[in-house]
């Protein structure tokens, strides 16, 4: 049972049980029928979010003594529409990716107050808004309002020189004041008659609409004499285009720019782009510069901007069509990388250790679009191509790094590429089992004191993880047992001849007799179990998704709150994902072939141990949005999505990342092979028993986490001492 939604209880012993069940099938047949969009989901409970005499029942609180027993043991998740419904349904699927964002634009009202504040505008005048003086918008000053201001009062004096363009040299010397301190003061567009331009000539006239007194001059900023002609005002304009709005247009830019990357100062590169854009460019007789008193009442006319606040800690959650503003800042990273990395091959602006970082970096936000590229086709379709999906593009951010490094050390005839890729995919799987579940529970933990998640479907899991680590590492075993010990250097430690030997760079060979031992038992162990690891993982897709879904306890609500929008407006349809996805995909491949490309230098000059490259950077760096995912599912103790993020990463590390790989080798011989260091081995299985172990009751908390996340961190300290691998 799902602990994190609340429950209906109902009596098992009630005598009318038969009858309330076929009144159930009846009743849930004819939802679905009703609302077909969400398919085979069963009988739906939803638990009103506003008191209920306030709103009206819904269809299934209508039918609520025809409610089944098995309806009253589900766990119900409320979606707003048809497509967040099969977001969510498809994140409690085994095999499927699971998502946290929302792949359709969320009702406005559903929203909280702080990421409406996020999405608002900088023209709306608070009634009080409170005191500017704020850390964020003394952080503003220091960084740009000074200069920014500074730049302004230059402009203005160059303005004043060339005559032409004084209305606009008195602007900028109002707006150098608004930028040193633009907050609790507005920027208006206003439109003045010139039947008022006589009464405005009136110095220090108060109004009791206004609230004080009126600006002081004679005539709009900027107006002409009536018998001014109009090539007076197109010269002006023309003086200020060519000289005063360039250089200010491109501090602007600068300033959006910055503050953009900064995240928490967007609101001063949404203050930067207006003023460019639109400030800038109306005539200098349409704009009032003013600062608001706490009581005064504004001006009428079109507020343009009106800005209280340069910071606000929670533009994290902010979003662009449906990006999250971290992918979206790191999206010109990916263009840095594949130009510079293609560009500058011979290396003379950056060398290998920067572009392998960079390349590095670059498959963070790629990870990210595929992942919601996948989650967005698979909620817009059906199951079965939701389930091709998934299952072609699930590991193909590790498949692509994996196969290009392999490639590369095949054609130098270097085997410390294929031993990189095995110290990979054996740290993403100690990660995904270790590290990702007690990051999360130490993170929940902090805000729940005791988590509770699904014991039946972690079981599932459990038991895959189970046989597929012992499938994967049954060659090496193989190899352990019946494989020739060879070694490189032997001293003899006592001077006699029938005492001790102290060996170095000892391993199992396994191509004694002309690779008898290999080609005859190995490689075809290798090769059964690479077919059965996959018809394995089938078989639990088969379990799960259609014989044993009542495991999962999930229902999906198509009871929606008055209000709830049940059109859905995706952020992505299906051919604009996929054609993010296919997108996405050639640039991890260009990105995975330049960090193979330049990964060589770092695994020669490198002191550190190869092992614990491959284990920490090359095995985590793109799981990093699936850890992210985890984390937010374990904020809102949500502990199953958690667990399962891992526990199907680690999955299909084992049961098709590797087959794939030796399938890989039949067609383009390389040096893989399917036979693993002895840390490798231990390190896997001690991993699995005891994940198993923590997860047995089906509840946990952050002491637990903790412990999860030591090991990790241990076994990590041994791949950091460890020599490096034979051949490297």
């Amino acid at each position: 049972m799902h602990p994190n939604v609340p429950k209906v209880r109902g009596s098992r012993g009630d005598s009318d049980g038969p009858r309330r069940g076929s009144l159930c099938e009846r009743h849930c047949a004819a939802i679905n029928n009703a609302h077909g969009e969400l398919g085979e989901l069963g009988c739906h409970l939803h638990r009103p979010r506003v008191p209920p005499a306030a709103s009206p029942p819904s269809c299934c609180q209508q039918h609520s003594e025809e409610v089944c027993e098995s309806c009253l043991l589900k766990t119900t998740l409320t979606a707003e529409n048809a497509v967040e419904a099969n977001k969510l349904s498809n994140n409690y699927k085994f095999g499927f990716k699971k998502w946290k964002s929302h792949v359709t634009a969320r009702p406005w009202e559903d929203r909280s107050e702080i990421v409406k504040e996020l999405y608002s505008d900088l023209n709306v005048i608070r009634a009080s808004g409170g005191s500017t003086l704020t850390c964020g918008n003394v952080l503003y000053l220091l960084l740009f309002g000074w200069w920014l201001s500074l730049l302004y009062v230059l402009v203005a004096a160059v303005m004043f020189l060339s005559v032409m363009g004084a209305p606009y040299g008195r602007l900028c010397w109002e707006l150098a004041g608004y930028f040193l301190w633009p907050f609790g003061k507005v920027i208006q567009k206003v439109e003045v008659p010139k039947s008022h331009r006589v009464r405005e000539a009136g110095v220090g006239e108060s109004s009791a609409l206004l609230g004080g007194p009126t600006p002081r001059r004679c005539c709009p900023r900027g107006s002409v004499p009536d018998g001014d002609s109009r090539s007076q005002r197109r010269a002006s304009t023309a003086a200020w285009l060519c000289l005063g709005y360039p250089p200010l247009a491109l501090a602007h830019g600068l300033v959006c720019v910055t503050a953009w990357l900064l995240i928490v100062l967007i609101p001063v590169a949404k203050l930067s782009a207006r003023a460019a854009a639109r400030v800038l460019l109306l005539p200098p007789r349409r704009l009032l510069v003013r600062r608001l008193g706490r009581t005064e009442v504004p001006l009428e006319g079109e507020v343009i901007l009106c800005c209280y606040r340069a910071a606000n800690p929670y533009y994290y959650k902010y979003a662009v069509d449906g990006i999250n503003v971290l992918a979206v800042n790191l999206l010109p990273l990916v263009l840095v990388t594949l130009v510079l990395g293609y560009v500058d091959s011979p290396n003379h602006l950056t060398g290998s250790a920067v572009k392998f970082t960079l390349a590095l970096l670059s498959i963070m936000p790629l990870s990210y679009y595929i992942g919601m590229a996948i989650a967005s086709i698979s909620a817009q379709s059906n199951f079965a191509v939701g389930a091709v999906v998934n299952a072609t593009f699930g590991s193909i951010t590790e498949l692509t790094f994996y196969i290009t490094a392999l490639i590369k050390g095949s054609r130098e005839g270097n085997r410390c590429y294929a031993e990189v890729v095995k110290s990979a995919l054996t740290g993403t799987l100690v990660g995904c089992v270790l590290f990702v579940p007690g990051l999360c529970m130490v993170i929940g933990g902090i805000r729940h004191q005791e988590q509770r998640f699904n014991s039946r479907s972690a079981g599932v899991s459990s038991a895959l993880l189970f046989l597929s680590v012992g499938g994967v590492f049954a060659p090496t075993l193989f190899a352990k047992v019946y494989g020739k010990l060879v070694c490189g250097e032997c001293h003899n430690v006592t001077q006699n001849p029938l005492g001790h030997y102290l060996c170095h760079n000892c391993h199992f060979d396994l191509m004694d007799n002309n690779g008898t031992l290999y080609y005859s038992h190995v490689q075809p162990l290798v090769y059964t179990v690479s077919i059965l690891l996959p018809a394995a993982y089938l078989v639990g897709l088969f379990f799960t998704l259609k014989t044993h879904t009542h495991i999962y306890d999930i229902h999906i609500s198509d009871c929606h709150m008055p209000g709830h929008h049940h059109s859905a407006v995706v952020h992505w349809s299906r051919w604009r994902a996929l054609l993010i996805l296919l997108l996405s995909t050639l640039c991890m491949s260009a990105c995975a072939d330049l960090a193979t490309e330049h990964i060589s230098p770092i695994l020669t000059n490198s002191t550190i141990s190869q092992y614990f490259i491959g284990v920490t950077v090359l095995a985590m760096v793109p799981e990093l949005p699936e850890i992210v995912n985890g984390i937010q599912f374990a904020l809102q103790n949500n502990l199953s999505l958690s667990i399962e993020i891992g526990n199907c990463i680690a999955v299909q590390v084992c049961m098709l990342q590797i087959p794939i790989l030796v399938l890989f080798t039949i067609f383009y011989p390389t040096n893989f092979t399917l036979v693993f260091s002895d840390l490798h081995v231990y390190a896997s299985m001690f991993s699995v028993v005891l994940m198993n172990y923590i997860f047995m009751d089906g509840k946990c908390d952050y002491f637990q986490g903790t412990v999860l996340v030591m090991v990790y961190f241990i076994l990590l300290a041994v791949y950091f001492f460890a020599p490096s691998p034979s051949g490297c």
